[in-house]
């Protein structure tokens, strides 16, 4: 998806920023692990590095497509964005400011600016409460609307995202996955957010049905002007809806470039052994081998370039000292000694 016509040539001021950022998640030891420590035994408390200095910028109605694998941080990411999770180090910034400056009564409409939608559409509804409640709740309390007028304001946003308004009186376990994927987006944008995490949104969805629930996000997008930080795993979802693809391996952004930039001149390593592996149906005898080796442990992450032990280009400096992310043309960004002139 080709990024929006009214889109100025001159580039934003970012809506969000992120400086830095990194996250560990330390396991403390339980009372039997304490004691088996004082004993003599070699319990020890685990330290997990899901981010490493992050840098990101996304700009007014842009959407950033983040991909990585499994456990590379994309999730813990989207919650620091959103609020659900403090980095343990770094600067969030929303509109130039720092996210407390936004922490008071008058900056109401800032706090709720950044929404998350999430990749289980059941497990992240309150399977008690009926759909009027999961949708009408926020902004009531928020005082976005008085209790008087919620059923009337569900309906609306329910109608936004295609849902019978007729239905608000049911549970979410009476609603297939597709229509619960769109109760999440109605609850997210019941407070009016102009900032959307969508984390896998569409990843438990059947093809249809995700078919259905992308171009809805399309349409919302251009309906009300939201940013999205869309976080997915699959490419070709990345390669319809974002205007720009940041890569990210093991806690770390690796690259950052145009959507279109990405998928026809790829740079690092990683993103070439990525791509390399979608199915195309313009390819004909080809034999897929799958990236080397195993995603090393959050636990000890590798020194240098945590890529490193899987990369065929990997040297001792790789090994030795982590690469910094800089721009390579316009625009375009990647962490990779090779980029560096000898």
């Amino acid at each position: 998806m080709n990024a929006r016509p009214d889109t100025p040539r001159e580039p934003a001021m970012p809506l969000l920023e992120l400086r830095g950022i990194s996250k560990r998640f330390t396991s403390r030891l339980d009372l039997a692990g304490r004691i088996a420590r004082a004993l003599g035994a070699s319990a020890r408390e685990q330290t997990v590095h899901a981010l490493d200095r992050v840098d990101l910028v996304v700009r007014p109605g842009e959407v950033v497509g983040l991909v990585g694998e499994s456990g590379c941080g994309k999730s813990t990411l989207g919650r620091i964005v959103a609020r659900i999770l403090e980095p343990t180090e770094g600067e969030r910034l929303w509109r130039g400011r720092a996210y407390g400056a936004y922490d008071n009564a008058g900056s109401r409409a800032e706090r709720l600016a950044v929404q998350m939608i999430f990749q289980d559409p059941f497990a992240s509804l309150n399977p008690r409460l009926r759909i009027a409640d999961v949708i009408g709740e926020a902004p009531v309390v928020h005082g976005l609307v008085d209790r008087a007028a919620r059923d009337e304001y569900v309906a609306q946003v329910m109608s936004k995202v295609g849902l019978d308004a007729s239905l608000a009186r049911r549970f979410p376990h009476q609603f297939s996955g597709g229509q619960r994927s769109r109760i999440g987006i109605a609850r997210a944008l019941a407070v009016q957010p102009k900032f959307l995490v969508c984390d896998e949104a569409v990843a438990a969805l059947d093809v249809s049905i995700q078919a259905q629930v992308l171009n809805l996000f399309i349409k919302l997008r251009e309906e009300f002007g939201l940013t999205y930080l869309f976080i997915s795993h699959d490419l070709g979802v990345v390669r319809h809806l974002s205007d720009r693809v940041v890569i990210m391996y093991l806690g770390r952004v690796v690259e950052s470039a145009p959507c279109d930039e990405v998928f026809s001149r790829p740079n690092h390593p990683y993103t070439r052994a990525l791509l390399a592996e979608v199915p195309s149906l313009e390819a004909t005898k080809r034999a897929y081998v799958p990236i080397r080796g195993e995603i090393p442990s959050p636990l000890e992450p590798p020194a240098g370039c945590h890529f490193h032990p899987r990369c065929p280009h990997a040297g001792d400096r790789c090994r030795a000292e982590a690469p910094a992310l800089r721009e390579i043309a316009p625009s375009h960004l990647s962490a990779c000694h090779l980029n560096e002139t000898p």
